[in-house]
């Protein structure tokens, strides 16, 4: 019985793209475009080269960061927003908006535009949750935008991007919910983190069932600069509330925990007969390159758990 894998997050970028940004201070540069294309064209290649059935374009457009890459520079922000504190001992910053309305200035159905321009295998997408980019609305009211208008039209912009993908024939659209255990480690009464179910359902109830088969659910404590923002919340306070939600599959990280195995008893405990879980088998921040043997063996681990029929893993 094969086992299925997907990708996920980013892949490093090349250095001549790295430095070309740091030169310029803008990645946005219209003299970039060149490059951007050849990072993603040898992303693909070099994804495909190694036998992955399902492919992405590594991320390589959101350079900016993942979190807000459909609203930065948009006019209507301003960058003091929502603090996002790393163990490393840097803050980064959402945009805060600053009036209505609220739209998106890219979608991700751009990235697979280009993506699918190369790719032979299959491509994935991934995009922004509705609950982190929520976080872009002030605690003050804006005035003449309250926050149920700047909501709806949060609602519209999310399902308007997904949509977009599937009809340009994604293989999965993965929703980046990477804000779950961070809201448990800032309200550890839980209140924060339902209220972010319950708008990512609203989101997801848009769509058919059947639609909903390829739209996915991405969480982990988050990484930027070998660190992370909630590694150190329990998944036992997250995973109850995260199998509500009504997506088709489910994306949740797990080489680097400390006591896997404790982690996928709970996934037993708390998955739904109809919910597949891709279970992450290599960390991205560990300087170690994992073995063909320890991914293999962490594959099986997580088998003992997990039904054959809804397990998954992910890179």
């Amino acid at each position: 019985m094969m086992i299925p894998t997907e990708p996920i997050g980013r892949i490093p970028r090349p250095v001549l793209l790295i430095e070309a940004v740091e030169q310029l201070g803008d990645h946005d540069h219209p003299s970039l475009e060149l490059l951007y294309e050849e990072a993603i064209s040898d992303t693909i290649q070099r994804f495909e080269a190694t036998g992955s059935p399902v492919i992405t374009d590594g991320e390589q457009r959101k350079y900016h960061n993942f979190w807000a890459y459909c609203v930065h520079g948009s006019k209507n922000t301003a960058p003091d927003g929502f603090r996002i504190p790393f163990t490393a001992g840097h803050v980064r910053r959402m945009p805060r908006l600053t009036e209505g309305p609220f739209r998106y200035k890219v979608r991700a159905d751009s990235y697979l535009d280009v993506a699918k321009r190369y790719a032979k295998k299959p491509v994935k997408q991934a995009v922004i949750s509705p609950s982190a980019l929520s976080l872009m609305y002030p605690a003050e009211n804006i005035e003449g935008y309250s926050r149920e208008q700047f909501i709806n039209d949060l609602l519209r912009e999310h399902e308007l991007e997904i949509r977009s993908c599937l009809a340009k024939a994604a293989h999965k659209v993965q929703i980046d919910f990477t804000e779950a255990r961070l809201a448990i480690k800032l309200d550890p009464s839980g209140h924060l983190l339902n209220s972010f179910i319950a708008l990512n359902n609203l989101a997801l109830s848009r769509f058919s069932a059947e639609e909903r088969q390829r739209l996915g659910v991405h969480t982990c404590p988050g990484r930027d600069l070998d660190s992370t923002h909630s590694a150190d919340v329990d998944y036992a306070e997250l995973l109850p509330g995260l199998f509500e939600l009504r997506a088709g599959n489910f994306y949740i990280a797990l080489a680097r925990e400390k006591d896997r195995e404790r982690v996928l008893k709970m996934i037993r405990k708390y998955l739904k007969p109809d919910q597949p879980a891709f279970v992450g088998v290599v960390s991205p921040i560990d300087p170690r390159e994992e073995t063909p043997e320890q991914v293999r063996d962490r594959i099986l681990e997580a088998a003992k758990y997990i039904p054959l029929d809804q397990l998954g893993n992910h890179g």
